[in-house]
C-alpha cells in the first residue's frame, strides 16, 4: 500500500482518493458524517470544491456529501495512491 502522511481534508486535491484516518474533534457535525458511513478506514474521492473553497463536496460509496471546510479541517485522511491495490 502507497500512501502519503496523514493531513486534513482540506488538503486533498479535486479528483484524489483518500482513507479517513481520524477525527480532531467531538463536533456533533463530525459525528453526523460518522452516521452517514464516513468511518475511519472508509475510501473518499474528492469530487469537488466551490468556487471560493467551502465547502468540498465528497463521494462516500455511492453518496455525495458537502462538507464545510471548518469541518473538513478536523477529519484527517492519508491520500492513496493510484498504484494502491487495496484502494477499490
Amino acid at each position: 500500500m502507497i500512501a502519503q502522511d496523514a493531513a486534513p481534508l482540506t488538503q486533498v486535491p479535486v479528483g484524489s482518493t483518500a482513507r479517513i484516518d481520524r477525527y480532531l474533534s467531538a463536533d456533533p457535525a463530525l459525528r453526523r458524517f460518522r452516521e452517514l458511513g464516513m468511518l475511519p478506514g472508509t475510501l473518499i474521492k474528492v469530487v469537488r470544491r466551490a468556487p471560493l473553497g467551502d465547502p468540498i463536496e465528497v463521494a462516500v460509496g455511492a453518496s455525495l456529501l458537502s462538507i464545510r471546510g471548518e469541518q473538513a479541517s478536523l477529519i484527517a485522511v492519508s491520500l492513496i495512491s493510484e498504484a494502491d491495490p487495496t484502494a477499490e
